[in-house]
């Protein structure tokens, strides 16, 4: 089966902050539900109050090597925003303490950990156990400092602080198909091939976005809008402004996050691998914009990314 051609370009990623926490519940059913209610509406910062995803699961079911402070099934999530956003640090508190207070605190059985133990961190756990009224107690559980909060259910056992550092947000790549379902099929591929890379993120549904943005618009209030060059449908009408090559009926996109540019350049190259021989990809490439949007470049050939990166 003939390879799809790889464009020699570059996907333009951006420097994030970002926060990792793990979090475990008494069975998968109900890690799977805390995961999936704190990461929801966090596909793009465009319009969401971060990008979140999960990782990958660790603990008994998961990372046989990776044990989780409890003893139960864990999931490692990642909450990213972008570092050039000057509220940054206030921003990604804000995203952690609401999903965290009401979307992993709610769940049943469920505990939160922090996963970066760095200089700089929220008093995450301080403000979530007000929750407690007066009942929330400070105590050491499996060597960690974490608050206690008494719940209908049971209790709420949170880690104090929660670390963020620098991170990776923006690594991306297109999947152009004969057909719309080949151009899935290909970008699943790659969505699954991110996933089992450590340390790096999908946020969109599925991990595949059928909207590639561009950069500003001709409407004033928008700064994202639809790239009129890569949409099929319009081929005809922007005729040598289209940048759709001949054959294509669908462009799908991966969007990838992660904790610094070696580990999102490792998980694109790993999506390459995995979806170039989809029957029917005709091509897989990648957005950017001359670096006005972000500097930190991830080129599709391995050969032409920096050692260092």
């Amino acid at each position: 089966m003939p390879n799809a051609i790889i464009e020699d370009t570059y996907a333009e990623a951006f420097r994030s902050i970002f926060a990792e926490v793990l979090v475990t519940a008494r069975d998968q059913k109900w890690l799977d539900y805390a995961v999936n209610a704190a990461t929801g509406h966090a596909s793009s910062t465009i319009m969401c109050d971060c990008e979140a995803g999960m990782d990958r699961y660790v603990g008994p079911g998961g990372e046989a090597d990776f044990s989780t402070p409890d003893g139960r099934p864990g999931a490692i999530i990642q909450f990213h925003i972008p570092r050039f956003r000057k509220d940054r640090e206030e921003a990604l508190e804000k995203s952690l303490l609401r999903r965290i207070s009401q979307n992993i605190l709610t769940c049943p059985t469920a505990a939160c950990f922090n996963l970066l133990e760095t200089d700089s961190y929220f008093k995450l756990g301080r403000k979530i156990a007000f929750f407690g009224d007066g009942f929330q107690q400070r105590k050491i559980r499996y060597d960690r400092r974490v608050w206690v909060i008494p719940t209908m259910g049971g209790e709420f056992t949170i880690d104090r602080r929660f670390g963020f550092r620098d991170g990776i947000m923006g690594g991306n790549l297109w999947f152009m198909g004969n057909s719309e379902d080949s151009a899935i099929e290909a970008a699943e591929r790659a969505a699954d091939a991110t996933d089992a890379t450590p340390g790096t993120i999908t946020t969109f549904p599925g991990g595949v976005a059928a909207s590639a943005s561009k950069a500003g618009s001709r409407y004033s209030f928008l700064f994202a809008s639809t790239y009129e060059n890569f949409c099929p449908t319009l081929k005809k009408q922007l005729g040598k402004d289209s940048r759709v090559p001949a054959g294509v009926q669908s462009i799908m996109e991966i969007i990838i996050n992660g904790r610094d540019l070696k580990t999102v350049a490792e998980a694109t190259h790993a999506a390459i691998n995995a979806a170039r021989s989809t029957e029917g990809l005709v091509k897989i490439s990648a957005g950017n914009y001359g670096g006005r949007l972000g500097k930190s470049f991830i080129h599709l050939l391995p050969e032409k990314q920096p050692m260092d990166a």
